[in-house]
């Protein structure tokens, strides 16, 4: 064994004090005093935070202030969808956190030890939503909407845990609400869920939000990871572990998302389920989403971090390509848009688009019962997608 050091592996006592002192501090930013602590099956640590001491309100135009109270809700909003609250892992127990609080996962050294650069942790990475080439290794298979004033929308996503080959990679499914350019201007509102084994540290499908003003370049986060999203309530908690999830030839578990746009504050919605509202994106976080979205996205998203050499093997969906049907390929059911009335209405022209069919694809439908949907997916790498 000879004593020379290996370059890369060199251990500078200085450097990677002055990192841990950069999480450290990023750490005190994130996660707030908790009046009560709930440990989660998953591993995740779910801090009880008085409301008004949420990330959001370290914003310069919140601070002092306190959440708005509840909207007024689209109409024709049918409330079908009987979905408890109790659909993450960590309120299985039981516990909750008391009136006045919301439930904040704490982020860990580990989260952020993790993160492919301290500066951008909780954001995604910069990228075109344009469905070109040269999308940076993002693939996705989408059903959209374009044309017209949107003030909101919604769906019930089937939710999976699709197998994600590498920890720099993700697999997610949401929706998108978008205004702007495809440029520097791009405004986004982004709910769904995802896994994403970089972000979390495992494989669970987690609830996320995400919002971006400029492309994704320096504003915007995943959940409460930054001042933004304004959470309401107490019994959800934004980036937990969904539970159930859909089995492949067996029972099916969706999650109802509805985003829109408050007629009179003109701040932007989350609602879950039957009536539960989660909470809101302020409209000064943005610039052509004070006014109106111009596209509703909804569908699959991947990371292929393989540029070169043989596709990846992360799933999408359930991991089963649309043809399978029902049971066996994820879908998006119900898919409605709100108008400049508030009023929930179906969509006129849903176009669908996979940009690698091979790997990932897509077929849209409509019937009575579950109006415009689609199924989406697939296994990544395939015989016709090497």
């Amino acid at each position: 064994m000879s004593n020379t050091p290996v370059a890369n592996q060199t251990f500078r006592p200085q450097e990677e004090m002055h990192k841990l002192n950069i999480i450290r501090n990023r750490l005190q930013q994130i996660n707030k005093p908790a009046i009560k602590t709930i440990h989660s099956p998953d591993g995740d640590i779910i801090d009880c935070v008085v409301s008004h001491q949420q990330p959001a309100f370290d914003h310069p135009l919140l601070k002092g202030l306190r959440p708005l109270d509840p909207p007024e809700r689209p109409k024709s909003h049918n409330q079908m969808d009987v979905l408890s609250e109790n659909f993450q892992l960590w309120s299985m127990s039981g516990e909750s956190c008391p009136e006045g609080t919301i439930p904040i996962r704490r982020t860990t050294e580990q989260d952020m030890l993790r993160a492919s650069s301290i500066s951008r942790f909780g954001r995604k990475i910069r990228r075109r939503v344009r469905r070109d080439a040269n999308s940076n290794g993002h693939e996705h298979a989408v059903g959209y909407v374009s044309g017209d004033q949107y003030y909101g929308a919604k769906a019930s996503i089937n939710v999976w845990a699709p197998r994600v080959a590498n920890q720099y990679e993700f697999s997610l499914s949401q929706m998108w609400v978008i205004s702007g350019s495809f440029g520097d201007d791009l405004n986004t509102i982004e709910a769904g869920w995802q896994v994403s084994p970089e972000l979390y540290g495992d494989s669970y499908p987690r609830f996320f939000t995400y919002w971006t003003s400029d492309a994704y370049q320096a504003t915007g986060c995943y959940n409460l990871l930054c001042s933004g999203f304004v959470q309401t309530n107490n019994r959800i908690a934004i980036g937990a572990a969904i539970s159930p999830t859909s089995s492949y030839g067996g029972g099916q578990f969706d999650i109802s998302l509805l985003i829109w746009k408050d007629p009179k504050h003109g701040n932007w919605w989350l609602e879950f389920g039957s009536g539960i509202l989660v909470g809101y994106w302020p409209s000064f976080l943005f610039t052509h989403l004070r006014d109106h979205a111009s596209m509703v996205q909804f569908g699959g998203e991947i990371v292929n971090s393989r540029q070169s050499g043989p596709h990846t093997s992360t799933q999408m969906g359930s991991g089963h390509f649309a043809g399978e049907g029902f049971g066996k390929a994820s879908y998006f059911r119900n898919l409605q848009v709100v108008d400049w009335d508030n009023n929930l209405i179906p969509l006129s022209n849903l176009r669908v688009l996979a940009d690698h069919p091979n790997c990932y694809d897509i077929q849209g439908g409509i019937n009575n019962v579950w109006g415009n949907y689609f199924y989406y997916g697939g296994p990544g790498r395939n015989v016709r997608c090497p």
